[in-house]
């Protein structure tokens, strides 16, 4: 079945620097269908979901209940509750912050470039988090969503949003203590609930027309610069049916990835977390899954 239903800037490195750690909790998977029992060969992520995005059924997995912390997949939450913001107005202009610009050097960590003063809209500011993983647009939206006086208090009240939604998703091993990514101590998920997540937000017209997009061109409004924006996901145009979804990578994380493809009518959606290899052991997992009857 069919699950779902849209200045230049250097690519720069997608590595974010993740400062804590987290106890991994090990569990015995449920039984795999039989045909799957010897799953995908060769995939080396530490761990490892697939699913079967029409069904819900589990095609495979690697310690799929076991906590590890995910860099900027996380940024898969951030979107989607800003998506799901009662009333929210995608064409809502929103004025970069020195704040955003100094937030990326401090942390080294992913950016989209902004520069301070443009004025761009929810939507560009979605394109600029999910595409080149910018952490400036993933801060500029929890300062914008968020609510308190101060940014900090409005990027701390758009986190808990992040927790609550995972908790009415059922994500009972997903916990958010950023906007981004860049972890402060309790920033975890599973391959499990990250495929879970990932195959809700996808039912999102603007989420997956956003993921699936290999780059984008997008003006600011107030001023003459276009940026120019480069999808850190590299499955799209090299694995055929690829729609998306996120890139993490970080020092303690390791290179996390969670995708979805889609063949004829069949749409499998799947995550890898600490992979070094995650763009060949997404194809890995793919070609198995529409093997896999």
């Amino acid at each position: 079945m069919k699950l779902f239903g849209g200045s230049t800037v250097r690519r720069r490195g997608i590595g974010i620097a993740l400062t804590a750690s987290t106890a991994a909790l090990a569990v015995v998977l449920p039984a795999a269908p039989a045909q799957a029992a010897s799953g995908p060969p060769g995939v080396t992520a530490k761990g490892a979901y697939l699913m079967d995005g029409g069904s819900n059924r589990t095609l495979w997995g690697r310690a799929a209940d076991t906590r590890r912390e995910m860099a900027s997949t996380t940024k898969v939450m951030t979107a989607l509750v800003v998506l799901e913001t009662r009333g929210v107005n995608l064409d809502k202009r929103v004025t970069v912050k020195k704040a955003y610009r100094d937030y990326v050097a401090r942390y080294g960590a992913s950016s989209a470039d902004l520069r301070t003063g443009d004025k761009l809209t929810v939507r560009q500011l979605l394109y600029g988090l999910m595409l080149p993983s910018g952490c400036d647009a993933g801060y500029a939206l929890a300062d914008t969503f968020g609510s308190g006086p101060t940014a900090a208090r409005r990027t701390q009240s758009f986190i808990a949003r992040m927790n609550a939604r995972a908790r009415t998703l059922g994500l009972g091993r997903t916990h958010y203590d950023s906007f981004d990514g860049i972890a402060h101590g309790r920033n975890y998920t599973t391959p499990r609930d990250l495929v879970r997540l990932a195959r809700h937000a996808m039912r999102n017209r603007t989420f997956a027309a956003i993921v699936k997009v290999p780059r984008t061109r997008q003006k600011a409004a107030n001023v003459n610069r276009t940026y120019t924006w480069y999808n850190t996901n590299t499955l799209l145009g090299s694995y055929r049916g690829a729609l998306g979804i996120k890139t993490g990578t970080g020092s303690r994380s390791g290179s996390c990835l969670v995708f979805a493809a889609q063949r004829g009518k069949r749409t499998v959606v799947g995550a890898v977390l600490n992979d070094p290899y995650r763009f060949r052991d997404a194809g890995r997992m793919l070609d198995f899954a529409f093997r896999t009857p």
